[in-house]
């Protein structure tokens, strides 16, 4: 029976009391034991979270009372035991690693193309404009291994850092064409897609939700295998059901 709930948002929003919200996020998740993983920076918040359904409500009710994570985007899943050990709310410098402090995604969100639209795209080989489409998979060789989109291209990189440059290397692939760059939940998308504009490219987006969220809406339609998750579940399939069942812990 898969009881436990399963939650992953992320909001890039600019951040003055990075100490004083992740105190608070710490206690509400405490409050409703949950467990998982949440990195609070300047940048805003990343929450990877499991636990029961009415603790998973009363947290996510308790963040949005805050006006600067009012409707943040959540990403839902279900499982039949939690799929993290522990609590850790850690800050950091960025709530995902890039090295990169010209771009700005708290202050402005990259464009976006929703599942539905890129799953049209997809079906008709172009995009509405009848431009050549290129998927661009912005996650690690390790990740990439368990399932992609069909075609997508792959750099083979082993750290988010590493994609500006492995990007650069194949710019003759993407130049004139329509580009489509995703990841499991879609916070490296932001941070990519805002790059690649600074570098000149006039048309690329990120898919909005990233791969879960697309799971949600379109299902597997043009993905093989499975999307890598950051915790024991390991993998989940395009019904967002886990590749382990029961970790046996």
């Amino acid at each position: 029976m898969s009881d436990i709930q399963n939650i992953a948002a992320y909001r890039f929003v600019r951040l003055d009391d990075v100490d004083a919200v992740a105190a608070r996020i710490k206690d509400l998740c405490q409050e409703q034991n949950l467990l998982g993983t949440v990195l609070v920076s300047p940048e805003g918040i990343n929450v990877f979270l499991a636990g029961a359904e009415a603790g998973i409500a009363a947290f996510l009710t308790d963040l949005q009372a805050d006006a600067r994570f009012a409707g943040i985007e959540v990403k839902c899943s279900r499982s039949a035991f939690v799929p993290f050990r522990r609590l850790r709310v850690k800050r950091k410098a960025e709530i995902i690693t890039y090295r990169d402090p010209s771009l700005r995604p708290d202050a402005g969100r990259a464009p976006s193309v929703a599942p539905e639209t890129l799953a049209r795209w997809l079906d008709q080989g172009h995009d509405d404009d009848g431009r050549e489409l290129v998927l661009l998979d912005t996650r690690n060789a390790e990740e990439v291994e368990y399932g992609s989109f069909r075609g997508a291209l792959d750099f083979g990189i082993t750290r988010f850092t590493d994609l500006p440059q492995a990007i650069a290397a194949r710019r003759a692939e993407l130049d004139g064409k329509t580009v489509v760059s995703f990841c499991t939940g879609g916070i490296r998308c932001e941070k990519s897609v805002l790059r690649m504009q600074a570098e000149g490219y006039d048309r690329c987006y990120q898919l909005e939700g990233g791969i879960l969220g697309y799971f949600e809406k379109m299902g597997g339609a043009h993905y093989d295998g499975r999307c890598f998750v950051f915790d024991d579940r390991i993998a989940l399939d395009p019904q967002l059901q886990p590749l382990v069942a029961d970790p046996g812990f």
